[in-house]
């Protein structure tokens, strides 16, 4: 079954067949109430064993991600703490689960090519070519 997967940003409408909404984040939405994720467009569910350490955020947070050098070296440190065994496993998981059913990845962030989540997209896709 062909592996059924997208992103988008925390409070994008839904779109119709996107499935399960993760919020992959490393902190939550400040300012609304956890019952309140899902009908304001945020996410489902959070799994935040996805997101990036608070360590190599902080790191990044003080960094220009727009330099290239600055960004593959994120990619990298990112790639590493997602190949430890909760996150490869929960990874792998999620590439089986995109086989049976739509999920969609979410976080924050509002760009279209600098965040993690299209990262971890990859890594699930990767994933799913091994399932």
């Amino acid at each position: 079954m062909p592996l059924r997967i997208s992103t988008y940003a925390y409070g994008d409408r839904r779109r119709r067949g996107e499935g399960l909404r993760i919020g992959c984040a490393r902190y939550l939405v400040r300012g609304v109430r956890a019952a309140d994720y899902a009908r304001r467009d945020i996410m489902d569910l959070w799994l935040p064993t996805l997101a990036p350490s608070r360590k190599l955020l902080a790191w990044a947070l003080q960094r220009d991600m727009d330099d290239p050098k600055m960004w593959n070296t994120y990619v990298r440190r990112y790639r590493g703490e997602m190949s430890h065994t909760n996150a490869r496993q929960t990874i792998r998981l999620l590439a089986r689960i995109g086989q049976q059913i739509p999920i969609s990845l979410g976080c924050h962030c509002r760009g279209t090519t600098h965040c993690h989540r299209f990262e971890v997209e990859r890594l699930i896709r990767e994933a799913g070519k091994g399932s």
